[in-house]
């Protein structure tokens, strides 16, 4: 049995169409045959895919629509060490570039454009995309394009991913991209904290999103809420909106629990974080713009916060100076408006309460504080920086902020919405398979 908002139909096994588990053989052809014949029950009650024990190593593949990846609890999907498996795709029109270099990208591990109705779900088996050979090659700068994610699903709606665990990606681990209606949950997501660029889940364009229940250990942020870069994303004007992030744990010694940009040129707003914890994390919430980036990221709240070992609990830059080339338009102010924090209980902070810097002629406004508790491993002369920032605090915030975020006292609570997400009306059922003996797909 297995949780999932869809049922399928029919179910075949990666050995069925030819899979060896053995962990050296390819099977990138037995994966791509295996998903373009069980496309065909797209359309009669949709198809699982049964990935038994083993390690079965594969270059990138694509999904297909009202389609079931199911992974046994001892199986592990390794990413190829084949470079000459990984196809080199178009960038994203929202970035007008690799993100790690000018140009293409290579394709992600698992993938897919277009569809409806895509689960990836397992007894918690494994996506281990091997990603040291990239960070290596990464760092030497000898990578002609950018690295590939472990999952990127692009123009699609109704995606669940669950109780699986991702190990090592070549970069980004979950990238949802111009999608819609998007549920993460009991993931686990692993890599070296000093990894280069690992970031867990990463809402791209994206509305309507759940995230909860996940624990990532990264080498970047744990949440990274995106919407295209400088002036390809203004143009290509796709906001991510209505987004949920519940129950998220933290490790992330030189990034953020969760970061609102940098990448944010189509708008964010709407996001809701609650109950989220943080150990050994650079910061909590961050939000990272820069002019050049444009629009906006506003009404975004958080109650909930437990953090340990922080270097900052708060932090707000409109100076992350990271462009795709010199085309960006100088005079695309981002708005940073309406950004509440409640209920925040923070120990062993070692740097600062906050660093909290908006733009000169274009301050962050609306920023509400209430009931939060930072306590700072040393006494600070000035334990918040801030410039370019306004807002009002309750009286418990402890230390007491800069005089900017106390422009107006409320013995209340910071807003946080009342209202029902339609991404929290999305409810799973108890799905039962018969896993098929090879050869005898069904």
């Amino acid at each position: 049995m297995y949780l999932a908002p869809n049922c399928r139909a029919h179910t075949a096994s990666l050995a069925d169409f030819g899979g060896v588990g053995d962990g050296t053989t390819s099977n990138t052809a037995a994966f791509r045959s295996a998903v373009d014949e069980l496309s065909q029950y797209s359309g009669d009650g949709g198809a699982m895919l049964y990935v038994p024990a083993g390690k079965w190593l594969t270059g990138p593949f694509n999904l297909t629509s009202h389609f079931t990846l199911f992974l046994h609890s001892d199986a592990v999907i390794l990413g190829s060490q084949n470079m000459s498996e990984w196809p080199v795709i178009a960038p994203l029109p929202s970035y007008g570039r690799g993100r790690d270099k000018i140009g293409g990208r290579y394709a992600s591990l698992i993938g897919g454009a277009n569809l409806t109705d895509v689960v990836i779900t397992g007894n918690n088996g494994t996506i281990d995309g091997q990603g040291a050979m990239w960070w290596s090659k990464f760092h030497q700068n000898k990578l002609k394009y950018t690295r590939g994610y472990l999952v990127e699903l692009m123009w699609s709606e109704g995606i669940f991913i669950s109780n699986v665990t991702l190990l090592n990606s070549p970069a980004w681990n979950i990238h949802p991209v111009y999608s819609s209606n998007i549920v993460v949950q009991g993931v686990t997501i692993l890599a070296p904290t000093r990894s280069p660029n690992t970031d867990g889940i990463n809402p791209d364009s994206c509305s309507h999103v759940r995230i909860e229940d996940c624990y990532v250990v990264s080498g970047d942020d744990c949440v990274a809420i995106k919407s295209g870069w400088d002036e390809y994303g203004i143009k290509f004007n796709m906001p991510s909106q209505h987004i949920v992030v519940r129950r998220l744990t933290c490790v992330s010694p030189t990034s953020a629990m969760i970061a609102l940009g940098s990448e944010m040129s189509g708008g964010v707003s709407d996001v809701r974080a609650e109950d989220i914890t943080a150990v050994n994390t650079e910061s909590a919430v961050r939000i990272k713009t820069a002019v050049g980036r444009g629009n906006y990221v506003k009404d975004v709240f958080v109650r909930g916060m437990h953090l340990d070992g922080m270097k900052y609990v708060f932090w707000m830059t409109g100076n992350y100076k990271s462009h795709p080339d010199d085309g960006f338009d100088p005079n695309a102010i981002p708005v940073v408006d309406n950004i509440s924090y409640q209920d925040v209980v923070a120990t062993g902070v070692y740097k600062s309460a906050a660093r909290l810097e908006g733009i000169d002629g274009a301050p962050f406004r609306g920023i509400c504080l209430a009931n939060v508790t930072a306590q700072l491993d040393k006494s600070k002369k000035y334990p918040w920086t801030c410039t370019d920032v306004e807002g009002v605090s309750s009286a418990d915030v402890t230390p007491p902020p800069c005089e900017a975020l106390q422009q107006g006292k409320h013995d209340g609570a910071c807003p946080f919405p009342t209202d029902t997400l339609p991404i929290d009306k999305v409810t799973v059922q108890q799905c039962a398979y018969d896993v098929p003996p090879a050869g005898a797909g069904n």
